[in-house]
């Protein structure tokens, strides 16, 4: 990820001057133990799986990884050029820590892996992104989640 001191002009104050999304209420759902919880992961990497529609802009459409995926099955099409995709060739557990999310599920510490993850273009705006999350929710529910760690990214 650039840092903001670490981008040109007109870039950083492109950035500096977009305004900030407000909400009119935080929701908040106390879900109890983490060792009894089923986690799904939702990126904003722009992932999505080899032969899938790749991202192509700021739709704010998602796109769904199946949880049994590997390294090599998964592709990054993230539109901003300011996007370092260094760390995401190195180690996918930088955007997307399945491994790490596999290991807690079998020391017990989570209560399992979902069935299906998601990722979304981090570069849409909050507004087009609203349509598709009402959509993901649903999903998350049928596959049982309790709980999604989300990756910005």
């Amino acid at each position: 990820m650039a840092r903001l001191e670490n981008l040109t002009e007109p870039m950083r104050s492109h950035i500096a001057d977009l305004p900030c999304p407000q909400f009119d209420h935080t929701p908040w759902v106390n879900v109890g133990e983490l060792a009894n919880q089923r986690i799904a992961m939702i990126s904003t990497a722009g992932l999505h799986r080899r032969g899938d529609r790749p991202f192509g802009g700021m739709d704010g459409d998602f796109r769904v990884i199946d949880g049994t995926s590997q390294a090599e099955d998964l592709i990054m099409t993230h539109i901003s050029t300011n996007f370092d995709r260094t760390g995401f060739q190195q180690d996918w557990n930088v955007v997307f820590p399945i491994d790490r999310l596999r290991q807690l599920a079998d020391e017990n510490r989570i209560g399992s892996v979902a069935d299906f993850h998601y990722s979304f273009m981090g570069a849409a705006a909050p507004s087009k992104m609203a349509p598709s999350a009402e959509t993901l929710a649903g999903l998350l529910k049928g596959d049982n989640v309790d709980a999604a760690l989300l990756i910005p990214v």
